[in-house]
């Protein structure tokens, strides 16, 4: 039996993030996958990206994995450009306007992984256990006992769930959860582009839902994201690839010129997951294993990341007061904190999906006017762009030194 203080389940961006957010503390902490973890990056870009903003940047600087990760593959941007199909909305974010060099990177999701991983190879008070599949877990009064397939058993006083939307820990531990279906597939694969991106994150609005291109590393190259409601994403999904290319142009209103697929497609369901309850005694969940949100605004991993620090800040300032790390009641605090901010994104993507859905009329005069506005009202717009990139708002210590 191995004993630890801190059990994380699940080696992914969100739950490196709690292990090196534990570094140099005095708890000992364990990170156990199913997946190996050191999968190299492959030679054409990841299908799965984040767009990683100025708070969750600082958080990887704060804890000594950025200059691994800068080393992997990237792409800063420094605009946003959002639009809407067939109107004359529009709206335009700078990094100027907020007095930055960037609004954030897109970075594919085994890079950050592997920065991640380069840094907790330096750290002495965490393990990490891949290819390693959990059997059992069982809680006790002042630990949980984890039992893995390949025969080993270990403690811990505190597990937590970093397993992901369908977390098994969220499972074990039969925390309620509210869920619903957008009724979008997700349409994600790699394009290449006539004209350059020069930098620019893009998002369309079409009547079935958003289109993004992400600016990847080298210029004419771009990770999509299209959400389409689920009958017109299975049409798109049946399309030979040069009928897709042609349709992805029209999207875009071309844009980027004309555009052409450079990998396979991949699809998901998108739905949104809320749980109401983050805590019981010795489990805690962050991340998609807590709430998963429409990608439209690309913040899913941000709030994943700021869940991540936020608990590892909590749980050092209980052990500093030896207090029990894994009592629901200690616990509370980071709960309702980490609660309130996901319930308000949950409630803006949700409200911006049903803004942007349709092509009724009115409902497209409002927000033609509403983004017209907005875009030539600098203080308001300002003010989205710095909460969207992390500058304001109730962020965890390791977040508050944004780069400049």
């Amino acid at each position: 039996m191995q004993n630890y203080d801190v059990a994380i389940v699940g080696a992914g961006i969100i739950g490196l993030t709690a292990a090196l957010a534990l570094q140099n503390s005095d708890l000992k902490v364990v990170v156990i996958d199913s997946e190996p973890a050191n999968k190299p990056l492959s030679a054409e870009p990841e299908l799965r990206v984040s767009a990683i903003n100025l708070a969750s940047q600082a958080v990887f600087t704060n804890l000594g994995a950025w200059q691994h990760i800068e080393n992997q593959r990237l792409q800063a941007y420094q605009h946003m450009h959002v639009w809407e199909q067939d109107s004359f909305a529009k709206i335009a974010f700078s990094a100027t306007d907020i007095h930055r060099s960037h609004l954030g990177s897109i970075i594919e999701n085994q890079a950050i992984r592997l920065g991640l991983l380069q840094q907790l190879n330096t750290v002495s008070n965490v393990d990490l256990m891949d290819s390693a599949k959990i059997a059992n877990i069982a809680m006790g009064q002042s630990e949980s006992f984890i039992s893995l397939e390949n025969g080993h058993h270990l403690s811990s006083k505190l597990v937590v769930g970093a397993d992901g939307a369908n977390s098994l820990v969220r499972k074990v531990a039969k925390l309620p959860l509210t869920f619903w279906d957008y009724d979008h597939i997700a349409i994600v694969a790699t394009i290449e582009s006539e004209l350059e991106h020069k930098s620019v994150a893009r998002q369309v609005f079409t009547p079935d839902g958003p289109l993004a291109f992400l600016p990847l590393y080298e210029k004419n190259l771009c990770s999509i994201v299209w959400s389409q409601q689920s009958e017109a994403a299975e049409s798109l999904l049946k399309l030979d690839d040069k009928a897709f290319n042609n349709a992805l142009s029209a999207a875009s209103d071309m844009r980027l010129g004309q555009v052409k697929l450079k990998s396979m497609r991949a699809s998901y369901p998108l739905k949104m997951r809320y749980c109401r309850q983050w805590v019981t005694d010795r489990i805690v969940l962050i991340g998609d294993a807590a709430h998963t949100i429409h990608p439209l605004a690309g913040q899913g991993a941000n709030l994943g990341i700021a869940d991540a620090t936020a608990l590892a800040q909590v749980l050092v300032e209980l052990n500093e007061q030896n207090k029990d790390i894994g009592l629901t009641k200690n616990l509370r605090a980071f709960e309702r904190w980490r609660k309130s901010e996901a319930l308000q994104m949950i409630a803006v993507m949700e409200g911006f999906k049903r803004l942007f859905s349709g092509a009724n009329p009115l409902k497209k005069l409002i927000r033609d006017v509403g983004l017209t506005a907005t875009n030539q009202l600098s203080p308001l717009k300002n003010d989205i762009i710095k909460h969207a990139v992390g500058i304001d708002g109730n962020l965890p210590k390791l977040a508050k030194k944004v780069p400049v």
